[in-house]
């Protein structure tokens, strides 16, 4: 998925094996193999948080400057993670490491995200890829600022992990099997800003025909080279969020007109610069994908074959990623187990109440 703005926003898992080994050459330590004793000890000596409640719904939702005096464009420094345009302008912490919260008032500041959709977003990806102790999430890959990672095979990778937001079939980054996961795909990218592939010419512009035509050309390709090709859930979920989201977020425009799309040159801005367009506004109305998805869907409908008995994609989603919570967590007890149980509740809160709420650890 778009490592930019849009990855926090799409907005879970074979690989966490091999990445979480990674995680262990960092400074931080586990906490595997630690006596209750030790835990305990280890509990009191970090700034424990736990869960934390969800921010209030915004109540200026229109549109307005978002590239101001007060949200400057900074360079990346070292040690910050990737090059999240939202922590550059100072929406979120410089160092790409933040709370749930601090994430969901960026995501809609910013760029005018749909409450409900950030929330769900933000409170799916901490689930699987926070640190529930400290109550904080990488925006990128692991990160010691968000504190040790915890028992395997949890990992607290921060969202760049494979296989959860980000995935295969990306439109500007290539398959984890395929290579470089992580950077932008020049290649494909330049495809994507001249809305030609193979001798078939679209528009100047990124718009929902271009979207449509280049998120099946990702999926074919995927196919046809990368044997461990997964689009089950969420990705395909995620992949169409994806490719609506420089659509309804990227034009400058209080109304974004889909069928005219997003300039190259703001395309350009976002991913290569990943910066705000000079007097950038955010759109005047909160966006979550809506119907513009449901378009991409329709244009090259793929069988939906994962719901496993649940009769939407939402619930299926929720109950994804709780049965992957508990795969990770399976037997945490004391504060670890107090914020699992309240990051739970904030998910399902964010999902609504169609879905039938699962209670793992009462």
């Amino acid at each position: 998925m778009f490592c930019h703005p849009t990855a926090l926003l799409a907005a879970l898992a074979c690989s966490i094996g091999v990445y979480s080994a990674v995680l262990r050459s960092q400074d931080y330590s586990s906490l595997a193999g630690m006596s209750t004793r030790g835990r305990i000890a280890y509990e009191r000596g970090i700034k424990l948080v736990g869960s934390q409640p969800p921010p209030p719904p915004p109540t200026d939702t229109g549109y307005k400057l978002v590239f101001d005096a007060a949200h400057p464009h900074r360079m990346r420094r070292p040690g910050d993670q990737r090059g999240e345009l939202l922590a550059k302008t100072s929406y979120l912490p410089r160092s790409g490491v933040a709370t749930p919260a601090q994430i969901i008032t960026a995501t809609v500041d910013g760029f005018n995200m749909d409450y409900r959709v950030a929330s769900l977003v933000t409170y799916g990806a901490h689930l699987v890829n926070g640190n529930h102790l400290t109550n904080l999430l990488s925006i990128g890959g692991f990160s010691k600022l968000s504190g040790p990672p915890p028992d395997l095979p949890a990992h607290a990778g921060g969202l760049s992990v494979h296989g959860t937001f980000e995935g295969d079939a990306s439109l500007t980054r290539s398959d984890d099997y395929l290579g470089n996961n992580h950077d932008l795909n020049a290649t494909l990218f330049e495809q994507v800003i001249a809305c030609e592939h193979d001798g078939r010419i679209w528009r100047r512009n990124y718009n929902v025909t271009a979207a449509a035509e280049f998120r099946w050309i990702r999926i074919q390709d995927s196919i046809a080279r990368n044997p461990t090709f997964d689009f089950g859930n969420p990705r395909f979920s995620t992949a169409y969020a994806e490719s609506s989201f420089p659509l309804g977020f990227f034009s400058n425009l209080s109304e974004p007109d889909f069928l005219t799309g997003t300039s190259a040159s703001n395309m350009r801005s976002f991913f290569l610069e990943e910066k705000y367009p000079e007097n950038f506004h955010r759109r005047g109305t909160p966006f979550g994908g809506g119907s513009v998805i449901a378009d991409l869907q329709k244009a090259h409908p793929i069988p939906v074959d994962f719901l496993e008995g649940e009769t939407s994609t939402i619930c299926a989603l929720y109950h994804k990623f709780v049965n992957r919570t508990t795969d990770l967590y399976p037997d945490p007890s004391g504060a670890l187990r107090i914020a699992l149980n309240g990051n739970l509740g904030n998910f399902y809160q964010a999902v609504g109440s169609g879905c039938t709420q699962l209670f793992p650890y009462s």
